[in-house]
């Protein structure tokens, strides 16, 4: 008998698992804001990292898509006070460049979600960020192969706490064992396989050994594992 029962889903961390924040898009948005309001490039580049990294974490309790929402318009505010924008060109700037248009999907990533999919498993995203992950899914192209989105904000527990990992588990219809969990964090990785979880480490950087560097490798990976006929 094996000491594993066959494999129903694979659940994916976010952030450099699926997806990335390619830098890139800060140059674009940068020579958006020199050609729609005359303002000068670098600074404005450097104002939109410079905001994002004093309030990278400050949404760590919000709970609700209202309170998600409301973060966001206070974040538009602050900006708006250091680069001297009035409310209509904010309101213009955050539609524009929403917390979204800075993500793309990693690559292979729409491959082996279709590839999962065709396979019989359950595909799940688990992720410690902000409630509106199924709009940050359709934004790089993957909701569509995505059964269940869990953004650790909405549960008010955040990985490596166990409650997150039960949580997705519950929501895709699968018991802990029966999922391999990948995630860019060792830690987090480490507290799915003490669930009972396969755990797989992806480094996509190539730093790693212990880890894949491409997300195609997942699917060899899943082949190594007992899948259910």
């Amino acid at each position: 008998m094996p000491s594993h029962p066959p494999l129903r889903a694979v659940l994916f961390d976010r952030d450099d698992t699926i997806a990335f924040t390619d830098p890139g898009v800060y140059r674009e948005a940068a020579l958006w804001g020199h050609a729609t309001f005359g303002l000068d490039a670098r600074t404005f580049g450097e104002a939109l990292r410079d905001q994002w990294n004093r309030r990278a974490l400050d949404w760590w309790d919000l709970r609700t898509q209202a309170q998600e929402d409301a973060f966001w318009q206070a974040y538009g505010q602050e900006l708006a006070g250091i680069l001297g924008l009035t409310d209509e060109q904010t309101a213009q700037l955050m539609a524009r460049w929403p917390y979204e248009a800075y993500m793309k999907p990693v690559t292979n990533a729409r491959h082996v979600l279709e590839t999962l999919r065709a396979r019989g498993l359950k595909v799940g995203v688990l992720s410690n960020t902000l409630p509106s992950i199924d709009r940050t899914l359709r934004a790089v192209g993957l909701d569509d192969l995505v059964d269940v989105a869990v953004a650790t904000c909405v549960v008010g527990v955040h990985k490596p706490d166990a409650g997150a990992y039960l949580h997705a588990a519950q929501a895709l219809e699968v018991e802990p064992a029966e999922v391999l969990f990948v995630d860019d964090k060792p830690e987090n990785v480490q507290a799915a396989r003490d669930l009972g979880m396969h755990g797989l480490l992806i480094d996509l950087r190539g730093e790693r050994p212990d880890a894949i560097h491409d997300l195609a490798r997942v699917l060899d990976v899943v082949s190594e594992l007992e899948v259910p006929c």
